[in-house]
């Protein structure tokens, strides 16, 4: 008889179902908002992960945890030149492989990517217009390049393709119905649920100033739900979901929400190789040195120890 395999789970009872590797903090633009996923300055310059520790722990995962779901992002992802070899390392014993990704790269490695085995892309979309887009980013000219490789994804069967829309109060808050116009072009060029828009409530404890550009999200769910023909509830993170006019709005509102961190399944790996339990949080971090199969699970298993909720 086949035994189950062992679940790594915190002292909050939750339970670790997906892993999300910070590949770099390079990027190719400078958004505003840009939290650089929660890791702290101090963390900058270390050198990167490599990409057999990346694979190592993801194998372990897999075969002690069952953990067989992975996210990676950056900084910019697609900056990694081994991010193909990574994505093939782990295709074996991995069920979902996804990317967060800004775009500009996509149309060039979208067709590649798919061949190594990635499943699918999230991408940074925060507007339509190419003013707003440059001011957001601190950019200039790069929205077309990111429509681009928003359809090249599309095309190489990168889906469902999540279009993450941070929403910034007197910047970007009047284009949901723009937004969802294009998503439903975007499904007309693949098929229908190729493409989902994934508003983002902003998270301005990262950076205080933005505080005001931070938009009533309950408003804005409000609004969703009068024009919704209906509702569900994602499991992870009680994530709702409204399809607006056949298409599928997936809203992500971690500010002042337990029931966020409650049900949170995921567990971090920062782009220098320590293990990170939250988000929010950078005071518990638990380094993976070496590319030790026994190292490696020692650690995971001590990152739960001080994994807790930021917000309970």
């Amino acid at each position: 008889m086949k035994r189950d395999k062992e679940r790594l789970v915190d002292a909050y009872g939750r339970g670790i179902r997906s892993l999300r590797f910070s590949l770099t903090n390079r990027c190719t633009l400078n958004c505003i908002y840009c939290h650089g996923e929660g890791e702290s300055r101090e963390q900058k310059d270390r050198g990167e992960i490599s990409a057999e520790l990346v694979i190592e722990i993801a194998r372990v995962a897999s075969a002690y945890f069952d953990i067989r779901k992975i996210k990676f992002s950056g900084g910019e992802p697609l900056m990694r030149n081994d991010l193909v070899e990574i994505v093939q390392g782990m295709r074996s014993f991995e069920n979902d492989i996804s990317v967060t990704t800004n775009g500009l790269f996509l149309s060039k490695y979208a067709a590649e990517l798919a061949d190594a085995g990635l499943d699918r892309v999230n991408v940074s979309l925060d507007t339509l217009k190419e003013e707003r887009y440059d001011s957001i980013t601190r950019s200039k000219n790069n929205l077309p390049q990111v429509i681009d490789g928003i359809y090249s994804a599309i095309d190489a069967g990168l889906t469902p393709i999540k279009l993450n829309m941070v929403l910034l109060k007197g910047i970007n808050d009047d284009e949901i119905g723009d937004m969802v116009n294009f998503v439903r072009e975007c499904n007309k060029r693949g098929v229908q649920g190729a493409a989902i828009l994934q508003p983002i409530e902003l998270m301005p404890s990262f950076n205080p100033p933005m505080l005001q550009y931070k938009p009533n999200f309950g408003k804005v769910e409000d609004e969703l739900k009068s024009k919704a023909s209906s509702i569900k509830t994602r499991e992870l993170q009680r994530r709702k979901k409204y399809i607006v006019d056949g298409v599928e709005v997936e809203v992500v509102h971690p500010i002042d929400n337990t029931e966020f961190c409650a049900n949170c399944s995921r567990l971090r790996i920062t782009s220098d190789g320590k293990l990170k339990g939250c988000l929010l949080k950078d005071d518990n971090l638990v380094p993976v040195e070496q590319v030790d199969e026994r190292h490696i699970l020692t650690q995971l298993k001590l990152a739960m120890k001080y994994r807790e909720p930021f917000y309970r």
